[in-house]
């Protein structure tokens, strides 16, 4: 009889901080003090909280280990699961509750959880993603067998309209009209894709969903073919996701033994089945078009539109296509009905959003709130605020294709429309957090310089202009742009809009508009003063030893590379700025705070 389960996270961040060998020492300590029978060691997917992992729960307990290392498997052991004596030390700090006792408060009690609502990733951390089993046990599959045997195609499609839920892959297009539309054609074959491209830096929310949670989107992609009368889907994920393409392979092998995929689906005559199509890492190739080209085995890049996926889209039959997190809301709308998803979010925002929250903020990792959540609830609430006293700065939303919001935009709902009303978007939800020392014109050309890398060049607007405002961007950190270079940009930013062919190309522009409109006095610096208010921009930068500080130890001068600095032992010492090269090493060496970055 199983008395303890002890969850151990099996998602990249956790798995390349080692969590596979502490999962074999967890089985090989439980086999040599005889607990094999009475302690089921799980695999799972992410817990959410990626900056303290590798993570491990026991339950019934609820007992939160951090960080734990293969070294501390043995104690765990040896107290916890052996004594009933919990390891304090290990303990994550908002969940412990008294240490005499040793009581633990409930996980969704601490500061991470208690605002956030799990829809999509109801069963992230919670079920072995490796076991069709574990999902059944939590009303997988339900929705399937209440679609394919109580309902119509049609039904399935008011349905989705009544719940108002919206794409998450970024533009956020209602899903039920969507699938309207690929219905309506007649035709002798439709498709359905999963688009589980996610290219946005910083962004790992579909990642996470397919390797702790793969058969929901399975059984969405069949809800979906049923609703639209097709018989045959592909999930388009990057070949850079292992593990999300091994949990899938596993996934789709089990669902097809267990007669969830191929032939007759619930003695209901609905066939639909799966394949993985795997892209090489372009960006393009998450819109959706250019992924369509791709699947064709042709180079990925985007088609004019009209016609429409939903028109013509795969071979050119009508095609719907919903990324991973959109397809992990369906079921529970199913089982829990229309109602119960649109009571969440706001008016027009319905349901909840999972973002990717990254950058210069203490909890790093996975948060899913309800949609109308302010930026400052997300940030401090749940991310634990920006780490070392410092203050925040901006938060960027939507990648490359998103917008920077400043300070005091941190009351601002997220939704689909009240980002776009401040320059920025939703996007498919990696969110970037950035402090006082960030240089915002640097973060701009950051941006660009990923997009420029990875247009597919097909439109000149995109393939020349971003190249274009990239060379401006890189003149203003260098010291070499002007005032006239910023109206130059500002107008070259509105063309790119206006005329690239794709929706990566038309929104490109977003962040040098966004920290142009919120940061411009940072540009004005950059361009008037020549400085770089947040001495990041090397080329800008100077250093200058204060003599009336300096006590002449020479540490700087036997450090710096380039013999820039001179002085004699016990006299301050000075910097030829003719041959420094700005690297920083003698203000890192310094003991005495004789060193100025201006």
């Amino acid at each position: 009889m199983i008395r303890s389960h002890v969850l151990i996270c099996g998602g990249t961040g956790c798995t390349s901080s080692n969590s596979p060998a502490i999962r074999k020492k967890m089985e090989e300590s439980l086999a040599a003090h005889g607990l094999a029978e009475e302690i089921k060691v799980v695999q799972t997917g992410c817990f959410g909280l990626c900056a303290l992992g590798p993570i491990m729960i026991v339950y019934p307990e609820g007992v939160f280990y951090s960080r734990v290392t293969v070294d501390d498997v043995e104690e765990i052991v040896e107290n916890h699961l052996l004594k009933g004596r919990v390891v304090d030390r290990l303990v994550y700090n908002e969940a412990a509750a008294g240490e005499e006792k040793h009581e633990v408060s409930s996980l969704a009690d601490t500061g991470f959880y208690k605002t956030q609502l799990r829809v999509a990733l109801r069963n992230c951390g919670v079920i072995n993603p490796e076991n069709i089993d574990e999902y059944i046990g939590v009303d997988g599959y339900q929705a399937l067998g209440k679609v394919l045997t109580e309902m119509t195609p049609q039904e399935v499609i008011a349905l989705m309209k009544a719940s108002g839920l919206r794409g998450r892959g970024g533009a956020g297009f209602p899903t039920g009209l969507k699938w309207e539309f690929a219905a309506k054609n007649i035709c002798d074959e439709k498709y359905v894709i999963c688009n589980a491209d996610e290219g946005d830096p910083g962004a790992f929310m579909d990642r996470s969903v397919l390797e702790g949670d793969p058969h929901s989107v399975l059984e969405a992609m069949t809800i979906a073919g049923y609703a639209i009368g097709a018989h045959h889907g592909y999930i388009y994920v990057r070949a850079e996701y292992p593990i999300a393409v091994k949990r899938l392979e596993i996934a789709i092998k089990q669902a097809r033994e267990y007669g969830l995929l191929g032939k007759n689906i619930f003695d209901s005559g609905f066939d639909f089945d799966i394949d993985i199509r795997l892209g090489a890492g372009a960006f393009v190739c998450g819109e959706e078009t250019a992924l369509i080209t791709s699947i064709e085995g042709n180079r990925g890049e985007p088609r004019n539109k009209p016609p429409f996926p939903a028109n013509k889209g795969l071979f050119e039959k009508p095609t719907i296509i919903n990324n991973v997190e959109t397809l992990a809301n369906i079921p529970q709308i199913i089982n829990k009905g229309p109602e119960w998803f649109s009571s969440m979010g706001t008016e027009t925002s319905k349901g909840t959003k999972v973002f990717a929250l990254g950058g210069k903020i203490t909890n790093t990792g996975l948060v899913e709130i309800p949609m109308g959540t302010t930026l400052r609830e997300i940030l401090f609430d749940i991310g634990g605020g920006i780490p070392g006293g410092k203050q925040f700065k901006a938060a960027q939303t939507g990648g490359p294709s998103g917008g920077c919001i400043p300070a005091k935009h941190l009351d601002t709902p997220i939704d689909y429309e009240s980002l776009k009303a401040i320059g920025s978007m939703m996007g498919s939800g990696g969110l970037i957090v950035m402090d006082e020392d960030n240089c915002m014109v640097d973060v701009a050309r950051f941006f660009l310089e990923f997009t420029v890398d990875e247009s597919c060049g097909k439109c000149t607007p995109c393939r020349i202009g971003t190249r274009r405002l990239l060379e401006m961007l890189n003149n203003i950190t260098e010291g070499k742009g002007t005032l006239e270079d910023l109206d130059k940009m500002e107008d070259l930013c509105h063309y790119i809009q206006k005329n690239a062919m794709c929706a990566l190309g038309q929104t490109a522009p977003n962040p040098v508009l966004s920290t142009l409109k919120y940061f411009r006095e940072e540009y004005e610096a950059h361009v008037v003063e020549k400085r770089c208010p947040a001495g990041v921009c090397k080329k800008l930068l100077s250093y200058e030893i204060l003599a009336d500080k300096c006590r002449g130890c020479t540490a700087c001068a036997r450090k710096c590379p380039v013999g820039a600095i001179s002085g004699t032992v016990k006299q301050p010492h000075v910097i030829d700025k003719s041959k420094c090269v700005k690297c920083g090493v003698c203000m890192e060496t310094c003991k005495f705070g004789a060193i100025l970055k201006k």
